[in-house]
């Protein structure tokens, strides 16, 4: 329980994390994802998220088996269904979509994905996923064939992540998908006081600055995804935020 006992570190601790999301489906060659790893160790990333909604190519092994040639970067999984596992990754978000109600979301998939991890040495990360509106449409609603929680419902909102926390989930996470807005600094914060769980927050986060908001209003831990593609930078700029916030801990 290495990486559950990390995250609880932060999450007590006060201090920030930063992971990438990356999708199988969007590396095009090994090139990009030698660049991508590179810079990641250069500016000290916490944690490699690999998966997506969909995943159309075989492209998920070899991502997660290069990660972990070539970085001490803890890879786990993202996925988007029980075909999204591969047993060289340290861990896995073990995602039950509480947010909405597709009982194979729930715990469908779970049960046919259980006997594998079980049987693997993949860390199980227990976590409360709810998808939060972003105005748009996303690849992970129409995937996932539910409707988000609307951006103003914070109470839905709390109460969800509260009932999760109260079932056994170790983790939330609150998603706005890829496109959309981020998340509200009020639907953050109402969140992270409802439970007591490492809140990690990913959607639409595509500057330092939101970045920085997300993490004053709550936020442990925060993805950054396809932003990366636009702003290759983003991921130094947003660790350096993170360093220069997570070092002023340490002299107060």
């Amino acid at each position: 329980m290495e990486l559950l006992e990390d995250l609880n570190q932060i999450h007590l601790s006060g201090k920030k994390a930063l992971a990438t999301l990356i999708d199988p489906d969007k590396i095009q060659n090994e090139k990009e994802l030698e660049n991508l790893v590179k810079m990641a160790n250069e500016c000290y990333l916490d944690y490699f998220f690999v998966g997506g909604s969909l995943i159309t190519t075989s492209n998920l092994s070899s991502v997660v088996h290069y990660i972990k040639a070539h970085s001490d970067i803890p890879v786990i999984l993202f996925p988007g269904s029980n075909l999204h596992i591969d047993s060289a990754a340290d861990g896995i978000l073990f995602l039950s979509l509480i947010s909405g109600r597709n009982p194979e979301l729930l715990i469908g998939q779970h049960v046919v994905a259980a006997p594998i991890l079980k049987n693997s040495n993949i860390e199980v990360l227990p976590t409360g996923y709810l998808l939060i509106s972003s105005g748009v449409a996303t690849s992970v609603a129409y995937m996932s064939n539910t409707t988000p929680i609307p951006a103003d419902k914070y109470s839905i909102a709390a109460s969800t992540a509260m009932a999760g926390e109260l079932l056994g989930l170790k983790l939330i996470y609150l998603d706005s998908g890829s496109g959309g807005v981020p998340i509200t600094a009020k639907m953050i914060n109402k969140v992270s006081k409802a439970v007591s769980l490492p809140l990690i927050i990913g959607g639409g986060i595509d500057s330092p600055g939101k970045a920085m908001d997300a993490f004053d209003a709550g936020a442990d831990i925060v993805v950054i995804g396809n932003a990366i593609e636009k702003n290759p930078n983003l991921m130094i700029e947003v660790s350096e935020k993170i360093y220069d916030r997570n070092n002023s801990l340490n002299i107060h």
